[in-house]
């Protein structure tokens, strides 16, 4: 059987496809956001930001890494200055200072990722699973907070799969930052919190 040249192109670009899709990736994201604009309340607030995450290193598959500790602290950091009046950013909860009212740890759980090989469509997407451990400063847990971001390119054609997962992690950061700002003072706990802190004491 004798193929023809338009059938024998699309064999080799389907080859040169897969092929990239088994590929090793390193990727290192490095981009810087935008501060945010918001109006933020009245609240001193202590962000954790230890080694682990600031040096985080997601290894989604056997042949992918991706270092995002620092594009994701420089993310969270300026969210936070959207909610909060005075952020003081610190490495280790013992470095909080006097007046804090609020304590905030984040961490990564897992980073999971999906490629055209995958899903069977042209894009890359990328899922970041963070938790917030939001405490008082007298060590009292208000949430341990769960929150999922989530990114994907607009289409894989032409990237290279390096630039294609730095490019969807960026959008998992970004929705990150994004979903803070909107349902931070939604969650129950941290919302009864604030009413609380807002009722004048009584003295007896």
């Amino acid at each position: 059987m004798r193929f023809g040249i338009t059938q024998t192109s699309s064999a080799l670009a389907l080859t040169i496809f897969l092929s990239g899709c088994g590929s090793t990736a390193q990727v290192k994201v490095a981009a810087q956001f935008p501060s945010v604009l918001a109006e933020p309340r009245d609240i001193k607030t202590a962000l954790v930001i230890n080694d682990e995450f600031r040096t985080y290193v997601a290894k989604p598959t056997a042949k992918t890494s991706i270092e995002l500790g620092n594009a994701q602290s420089d993310l969270l950091g300026k969210a936070f200055l959207g909610l909060f009046s005075q952020v003081e950013t610190i490495a280790s909860k013992d470095q909080v200072s006097p007046g804090t009212e609020l304590v905030i740890t984040p961490s990564v759980r897992e980073v999971q990722m999906s490629t055209p090989s995958d899903s069977y469509l042209n894009v890359y997407e990328v899922w970041i699973k963070y938790n917030l451990d939001i405490e008082t400063f007298d060590g009292d847990m208000i949430d341990s907070w769960f929150m999922p971001a989530y990114g994907k390119t607009p289409d894989s054609f032409m990237l290279s799969r390096s630039k294609a997962i730095n490019e969807a992690t960026v959008v998992a950061i970004r929705d990150a930052g994004a979903k803070l700002l909107l349902d931070f003072y939604r969650i129950p706990s941290v919302n009864g919190w604030f009413k609380q802190r807002q009722q004048p004491e009584v003295t007896p």
